[in-house]
């Protein structure tokens, strides 16, 4: 049994020490990989110099990381860290903060969409252009400077980099944006409306009902702009009835649907049938709001950004800005519409003759020529205007100096 057992053990090594031999053979030819001794446990500079300015920037040292950002930027101008280099910088002014900063690393980002256009960064320094002035936002009722700066990046980046992957964000921020901007026009409304000045109100609350349709409160702005149209006159009453219509039609899950049907029969006008696409939209947006919890409650009023949790989460945000428009109480010619004016200029050429055309040449009659005037020299000399009297004229009779002379003679 023993015998058995180490028999097996010897034919079972046999082949493993083969392929032990075998496998140290093809390990003896192979190629050995060359080592250089000058690049042996070094490292490029420029990646020094990149990795070292990024954890200045990490820790908060951004001067002294812009200054290293620099020098490999004007030492290795042909590294492959040049780009992001450039890109570090701007991210360290838009780190620091503050207006300086803030505008610095807008010029930045510009520069390097400016010099990289084709790189993917580029539609992100585009996208942290729009953060920029989106951080810097205020209230609906403060200044709209940063507004609609932040409303122009924004558009720009889904036109200029419309298949980013910063394309959904940048859509996402501009609904936003115009959320703030709805916000701030329905409150001029509003205000009109509240106060009387019915004309005023219908103005604003159309451009922008027609302008942003994707604003939380459209189908209360509608119904102020019916309501508007309805104190404006007889004149006016199609615009009203339109305007309940849309809210029906446009807004269905909204709570003024029964109110706007209701003044739809006393007008006598047609109800029309609720927009499936609008009201899957509308669903979709009532389960994807964003609550305010109680802390965000008690310091909304102390908070300076405007609140855009109620801004639409799906829908095609409008890639053209707000105008002013005619107020719809202003007379037109015959003709005419009102609304927005676009003034484009363009040259006409004339099918027939003109005067210009048949008339002889103005410049070719020129009048006689004039004799030139006489030299200073040959003019006769005149005496100058004064305001000096003249002296009166002598007496006549003798001479004063020839009675002089007879006393001498005596």
């Amino acid at each position: 049994m023993r015998l058995k057992t180490l028999s097996r053990q010897r034919a079972t090594a046999v082949p493993a020490v083969a392929l032990l031999c075998l496998l140290g053979l093809l390990g003896g030819c192979r190629a050995k990989k060359y080592e250089n001794p000058i690049t042996k446990d070094t490292q490029q500079p420029d990646k020094v110099l990149f990795d070292k300015a990024i954890r200045d920037i990490e820790r908060g040292r951004y001067e002294v990381a812009r200054l290293t950002l620099n020098t490999l930027m004007n030492t290795y101008d042909t590294s492959e860290y040049l780009a992001k280099a450039k890109l570090a910088i701007a991210d360290s002014w838009m780190r620091e903060g503050g207006s300086n900063g803030m505008a610095q690393a807008e010029a930045e980002y510009k520069d390097f969409i400016l010099f990289y256009p084709t790189m993917e960064e580029s539609a992100e320094a585009q996208m942290k252009v729009c953060d920029i002035h989106f951080k810097q936002l205020e209230k609906p009722d403060r200044d709209f400077t940063h507004l609609m700066r932040a409303e122009d990046e924004c558009r720009n980046l889904l036109t200029q980099f419309p298949n980013s992957r910063f394309a959904p964000m940048g859509a996402q921020r501009l609904r936003e944006i115009q959320e703030v901007i709805s916000e701030a026009e329905f409150r001029v409304g509003a205000f009109y409306h509240h106060k009387g000045s019915f004309p005023a109100a219908a103005n604003r609350l159309q451009a922008m009902t027609d302008h942003y349709p994707l604003y939380s409160a459209s189908d209360e702005a509608l119904w102020r702009l019916a309501d508007s149209y309805s104190h404006m006159g007889a004149r006016f009453r199609p615009k009203s009835v339109a305007s309940y219509q849309k809210i029906v039609r446009d807004y269905p899950l909204s709570p003024l649907v029964d109110d706007a049907k209701k003044k739809l029969r006393e007008l006598e006008a047609e109800i029309p049938e609720s927009d499936p696409v609008a009201y899957a939209r509308m669903k979709y947006e009532q389960e994807n709001v964003v609550k305010k919890g109680m802390l965000g409650k008690a310091w909304a009023p102390f908070s300076k950004s405007p609140d855009v949790r109620l801004a639409a989460k799906s829908g095609q945000p409008t890639m053209t800005g707000l105008r002013p428009t005619t107020p719809a109480s202003v007379p037109l010619p015959a003709g005419a519409q009102g609304g927005v004016s676009d003034v484009t200029i363009s040259t006409q050429t004339p099918g027939g003759t003109t005067a210009l055309d048949t008339q002889p040449d103005a410049r070719l009659n020129q009048p006689a020529a004039q004799p030139p005037a006489q030299p200073a020299a040959a003019q006769q000399g005149e005496p100058l205007p004064s305001n000096r009297q003249a002296p009166p004229p002598p007496k006549k009779g003798k001479a004063p100096n020839e009675k002089k002379v007879k006393k001498e003679k005596k």
